[in-house]
């Protein structure tokens, strides 16, 4: 299955192998780049030396942050005898033999492995026959590089493969080690090379990958279902990341699909009419280069796409996380409804909190009192009128209420048939759908909401109590009528917010006169109810399709 083989290696232009130590250090510091939004503390720390198991298990494990160990891998016996440009493709010939199979992908996608079976195939190749294919590119680029050098014309490095399309084949997490599978694994004899780095000592690991790649080539954007070792043995990797927490900027594959473990987001050419929020991808990223001997830890659940170099090799571990051998069966039930509840709840405050406008409280733009309330021509100003009292951009927010009340009655006095109960129960759902499917804030589909959401708490207790005592029936009408989800939702929350700020007396008093415009006081509690529920059943949906790739309809 495609989340049992998250692809690894890709490449970009590191030309690593052409450069000394200190060069490519300094080629790894200017490569990287953290995005704005992505907070400090996920950033990958960094460690100039190796930390000790006990070090490692309490200080960077735990935080489940990724973390580059410098130089880590350069001691292995791998890291000098199996670099393709120092005789390594002759020495990994002999060591594994030429007669051993290995399974390899090979994209349909050209150098871009995606993880949708559908991209690429698993095929059986001989070791010889890759290694030769790899031997053939490599005197391929070393000619055009001599070409270049000798005339000062750049050439592009072309050559007869003896595998075919070799620079779309990847041996991508060859076995090495299985704890899963009792078969021998195929390059079970290159562990002999491979030392286990020492803060990961007394680990269990599921299993040890070996990875290579002939002409450079690209990964799709993956979480791994177990915490990564990556360490490369020879070459370059480019491996951006990104936290779990950005998974609704990557459209992560349906939860129910075989690679539900990858981006739906195309990496050479992103489709940003369909996937909106992808455009703020970068933003929450953070790219990280590995040179000869780098070591990268990719906790369990981040994800993360890699450029690979011409000609790179790697090893990674896998093992699992603590909160995974943790985790306990009969519980599974229990955690996924919390965790729900707490995508669930973040998302509400998120939302709640994003106004698209901001009333300007020096009164910019906003119309004399006098000239927003003659059009209704409802009443004649007096001294002794509440609406006195408010503050310029609370009676803007006023007036823009009374406007829609106004206007929804000229739509329904135009149209006296009007839509039938059944018309309705379409129509809200069909919005109910759309709140999912759409990338824009609920927020922006409820005028209401938009509105009241800017509105000091103690001053939208003053504009209701205004509009109670001098618009009664436009205060019935605006609850009970164009009062939408989003906005019971704020309304209440604005409520507990008065609550918080008056004593019980005024508590009292106000609700008192809030629920006398209403002939069935209880109408207008069921009103702001239901829309608190529906309005939670929206945000759950847009849960379910940014986390998980799931839409389901509300129960009728």
């Amino acid at each position: 299955m495609s989340q049992q083989r998250p692809g690894a290696g890709t490449a970009s232009s590191c030309s690593g192998a052409a450069m000394g130590g200190e060069g490519m250090r300094e080629a790894a510091e200017e490569g990287e780049s953290v995005g704005a939004r992505l907070d400090a503390g996920l950033r990958a720390a960094r460690f100039a030396s190796p930390p000790s198991a006990d070090e490692f298990a309490a200080d960077v494990e735990p935080r489940n942050v990724p973390a580059v160990f410098r130089g880590v891998a350069k001691e292995w016996a791998a890291s000098t005898r199996w670099d393709p440009h120092q005789g390594g493709l002759d020495y990994l010939l002999e060591k594994v033999g030429r007669d051993v199979a290995v399974e390899a992908m090979m994209s349909n996608t050209g150098h871009v492995f995606y993880g949708d079976l559908r991209s690429h195939e698993r095929v059986s190749v001989s070791f010889s026959m890759f290694i030769q294919s790899c031997k053939s590119y490599l005197s391929s680029t070393n000619a055009a590089s001599n070409s270049s050098t000798d005339q000062g014309i750049p050439e592009e490095p072309t050559c007869s493969r003896n595998l075919e399309n070799s620079e779309r084949v990847y041996l991508a997490q060859v076995c090495i080690m299985n704890a899963e599978n009792n078969e021998r694994c195929s390059l079970e004899v290159l562990k002999e090379d491979v030392q286990e780095p020492i803060f990961l000592r007394g680990k269990s690991f599921s299993s040890i990958n070996f990875w290579m790649n002939g002409a450079h080539l690209r990964s799709s954007t993956h979480y791994d279902p177990h915490h990564n070792l990556l360490c490369v043995v020879a070459g370059c990797k480019k491996v951006t990341l990104w936290p779990p927490s950005a998974s609704p900027f990557l459209y992560p594959m349906p939860v129910y699909g075989e690679a539900s473990n990858h981006s739906s987001v195309s990496i050479e050419e992103p489709d940003y009419s369909s996937y909106t929020r992808a455009r703020y991808m970068k933003e929450y990223s953070e790219r990280v280069v590995l040179n000869h001997g780098d070591v990268l830890f990719i906790p369990e659940g981040w994800y993360h796409q890699v450029d690979s170099d011409d000609l790179t090799v790697a090893i990674n571990f896998w093992w699992k996380s603590r909160i995974m051998t943790q985790m306990l069966e009969h519980m599974d039930a229990y955690y996924l409804r919390r965790i729900l509840s707490r995508l669930v709840d973040k998302e509400m405050n998120i939302m709640v909190q994003k106004s698209p406008f901001c009333c300007l409280k020096d009164g910019t733009n906003i119309q004399p009192m006098d000239k927003a309330l003659t059009g209704f021509q409802l009443f004649n100003l007096q001294k002794d009128s509440p609406l006195q009292t408010l503050e310029p951009s609370t009676v803007q927010a006023l007036y823009e209420l009374i406007s829609l009340v106004h206007d929804s009655a000229e739509v329904v006095s135009q149209n006296i048939t009007g839509p039938t109960s059944s018309d309705t129960s379409s129509n809200q759902g069909d919005k109910t759908k759309d709140a999912a499917a759409d990338d824009s804030s609920l927020l922006n589909k409820d005028p209401v909401a938009k509105i009241i959401l800017p509105v000091e708490p103690l001053e939208l207790r003053s504009m209701v109590l205004a509009m109670a005592h001098t618009f009664p029936r436009t205060l019935e009408a605006l609850i009970l009528n164009m009062l939408g989800p989003v906005g019971a939702e704020i309304l209440t929350r604005k409520f507990d917010e008065i609550d918080q700020q008056t004593t019980k007396e005024e508590q009292t008093e106000f609700y008192k006169t809030f629920y006398s415009v209403f002939e069935d006081q209880y109408a207008a509690m069921d009103v702001l109810l239901n829309g608190k529920e529906l309005f939670s059943f929206q945000v759950f949906q847009n849960v379910l399709d940014k986390y998980l790739r799931v839409h389901v309809d509300r129960p009728s």
